[in-house]
């Protein structure tokens, strides 16, 4: 082959700098390679427990975009029987919602918790962190031992930490379990007035003077962590009556 027949070097050059120039590098990155794909993949089904991005971002290695290979698997699965989905800031594959029937008969019926459980969970979920003083003064009635402990026993709630205020009361908050259970990516996601409302959960009448508190996951100024020994299970529960 003549030097005539060589691309010219310059123009090389050229091509190189367009692939990188502004923006470039992150459409490269964009689309992730099929091995990467794969690999995600295999660890998102093998793993068992839902994976976060950053737990398949180290092994999958620093070279690789995985969010961009989150996106590409969750659109590749988007109309298959099994979906990628989010929840509690972690990524799992799930049977598609339409398809909830067809394991009627085999999946073991989800409890059903009592209506003082689940005006409970409801005042955890929009008011946290929240003492149990402060669930009984929003709910208006004294809160009994078996709904917090019921509450706790499937994993729904769990203690945040402590109030600065006398006698130091327990906070509560959601959990991740609770996230997922009801397909929630973040406390964010949390239905809102509008959605209340559109699920007929809220009386269009009374809505204006209704104001839909928004939970936070960050610790809050008068709280403080838990000390050690403070994370048994049993410890919440034989002291939630003497707060």
């Amino acid at each position: 082959m003549t030097a005539e027949n060589d691309p010219p070097l310059a123009d090389t050059m050229r091509r190189i700098e367009d692939a990188f120039s502004e923006g470039g590098e992150e459409r490269v990155r964009a689309q992730p390679s099929a091995d990467a794909i794969r690999a995600a993949e295999a660890l998102l089904f093998a793993g068992g427990e839902p994976i976060t991005a950053k737990a398949l971002g180290e092994k999958l290695g620093p070279a690789v975009d995985v969010a961009a290979v989150l996106m590409k698997l969750k659109g590749d699965y988007a109309d298959r029987g099994v979906q990628l989905v989010e929840a509690g800031g972690a990524w799992r594959f799930q049977s598609a919602p339409d398809l909830g029937a067809l394991f009627a008969e085999t999946r073991e019926a989800p409890r059903k918790l009592p209506k003082a459980a689940m005006e409970t969970l409801a005042v955890v979920a929009y008011h946290q962190p929240v003492t149990r003083a402060e669930i009984e003064d929003i709910r208006g009635v004294s809160l009994s031992r078996g709904s917090m402990e019921l509450l706790l026993e499937i994993g729904w709630i769990r203690p945040r930490g402590r109030r600065r205020t006398p006698g130091r009361p327990l906070t509560f908050g959601t959990s991740d379990a609770f996230l997922s259970q009801f397909g929630l990516a973040s406390l964010d996601a949390l239905p809102g007035k509008d959605d209340l409302k559109a699920l007929g959960l809220l009386d269009p009448r009374a809505a204006g003077a209704i104001d839909v508190p928004r939970p936070t996951e960050d610790m809050a100024s008068d709280e403080e962590p838990l000390s050690p020994g403070d994370d048994a299970a049993s410890f919440f529960v034989d002291h939630l009556e003497d707060e």
